[in-house]
């Protein structure tokens, strides 16, 4: 094998047994790395055409060392995928397997406050949906790496507190169309094949990361103050998905009421030819399967609605991302909370009406799933199992209470300087009370703490008749 080659062909000096590492998340405690902090990634994929099969890879990692003592060796996420060489500042490095950890002992030790530069070429497998953050479609793929499944596809730093810029290279034959995060910087012919350059201009975690490959409509058009949108369909369906993507500009807009000016460079829906039980906020260019839209199962308000939740999430978990991945009832209450304002003006049941039904089984779901801001573990081999009911409605609930609790202009001045504050960053509950007590100019800790950690649901202000069950 590869690793085995190497790793006798550049043997030194005996070292300590190589382990898993991470940055200490109580949900995920194998993912990240410490001792550095990413600044870049370069990633380039080869697609052959066929879905099934591996793609060759290349990633180019520019890192920052931030260990007291330097880096004689360090972990890189990478969980599946053969490994062919690894690079550390040009010169070959030792590499071994660790649970899920590529182990890296390069010729020197990194010194402190040096810039890194990383190379691995590796493939990136697209064999099994259920653990590859690949998700084949109809015509090609799409990337779902929420929440610990982007070091299945490339390998890095795994961890929503280390964002990067990244730009994609990705070479497919002609016939298809590749549309990735970011903006198209650069396509170049090559005999009967494509290479697509896109590049991110705001950091970014990898659980967000898109890339999408097949045989795709891209609709381009402009929203709010000239913002570029480009929309990306099968290329059969382009009229029938039309009417869907002609809403987003007035979403955007509606939006930008409430939270600020859109964050980014662009935005867009991809609606992938896929099954994949859920839709996901992929930074710039937001995840849908496309049987939502053209089926008949939901009304058309909740699909509305569902269509606001990932843009919202633009602000709050991608601009906005978590510190810890017990902090992630910050972006998916918000984002709920903007589905369920949103649904209710375009035909849906009123705010107060899903807050008040949510609340009658929210003591169940701190059972079964945990309260918001101390969810139960995933179960083993079930990447998106922490997205539970208690951290999606159990959290709208508890953001309904604290408006309650301060007042609609409290409320809405929270959330607009929340996201002055954290863009482009990270942020974590601690910093969301800190803030609601300075927004309320009182002590709302022990208030919050009830709703974010109790096991049982508080009494929800000015509505004592509510009841959980």
């Amino acid at each position: 094998m590869a690793v085995a080659c190497a790793v006798l062909a550049l043997a030194g000096a005996a070292l300590p047994s190589p382990k898993p590492l991470g940055v200490g998340d109580r949900l995920f405690p194998h993912l990240g790395n410490p001792g550095f902090d990413v600044r870049s990634y370069d990633i380039s994929f080869r697609y052959g055409g066929v879905n099934s099969r591996p793609l060759d890879a290349r990633t180019v990692i520019e890192a920052d060392v931030t260990a007291r003592d330097g880096l004689p060796r360090f972990n890189l996420d990478f969980a599946s995928g053969e490994v062919r060489s690894v690079t550390v500042g040009g010169r070959a490095a030792r590499y071994q397997r660790a649970g899920d950890d590529l182990v890296v002992t390069p010729s020197r030790t990194q010194r402190r406050g040096e810039r890194m530069r990383v190379v691995v070429r590796h493939t990136s497998p697209t064999g099994d949906p259920a653990v590859s953050g690949w998700v084949r479609t109809k015509d090609g793929l799409a990337m779902a790496n929420q929440a610990d499944a982007a070091h299945r596809v490339f390998p890095g730093s795994d961890h929503p507190s280390d964002k990067a810029r990244f730009t994609f290279h990705v070479t497919a034959p002609r016939a298809l169309t590749v549309v990735a995060g970011g903006q198209l910087t650069d396509k170049e012919r090559r005999g009967e094949q494509t290479r697509w350059t896109y590049r991110v201009a705001h950091p970014m975690a990898t659980e967000v990361a898109q890339v999408s490959i097949g045989r795709s409509y891209v609709r381009r058009s402009k929203g709010p103050h000239g913002l570029p949108l480009r929309d990306v369909v099968p290329l059969r369906d382009r009229e029938k998905l039309r009417p869907w993507l002609e809403k987003t500009p007035r979403q955007l807009a509606w939006l930008e009421q409430r939270l600020g000016p859109y964050p980014f460079e662009t935005y867009g829906l991809l609606m992938a030819d896929a099954s994949t039980g859920f839709e996901l906020e992929t930074q710039t260019l937001s995840l849908f399967e496309k049987d939502l839209f053209t089926g008949n199962r939901v009304p058309s308000w909740y699909k509305e609605s569902v269509m606001v939740h990932e843009l919202a999430h633009q602000w709050l978990g991608d601009s906005v991302s978590p510190e810890t991945w017990d902090d992630v009832w910050l972006n998916e209450g918000h984002a709920t909370w903007y589905e369920w304002l949103y649904g209710a003006e375009r035909g849906g049941p009123s705010l107060a009406s899903r807050v008040k039904q949510a609340y009658k089984s929210s003591d169940g779901w701190r059972k079964t799933y945990g309260p918001p801001g101390r969810l139960h573990p995933a179960k083993p081999g079930n990447k998106i199992d922490i997205f539970r009911r208690s951290v999606y409605d159990g959290s709208a609930v508890a953001l309904y209470a604290l408006r309650e609790k301060i007042g609609n202009e409290a409320f809405a001045r929270l959330q607009r300087e929340w996201i002055t504050q954290h863009g482009d960053g990270n942020a974590s509950t601690a910093d969301f009370v800190r803030l609601v007590n300075a927004v309320a100019k009182k002590d709302l800790t022990g208030f919050l703490k009830g709703w974010l950690y109790g096991a049982k649901t508080p009494p929800m202000p000015g509505h004592a008749d509510w009841r959980s069950s």
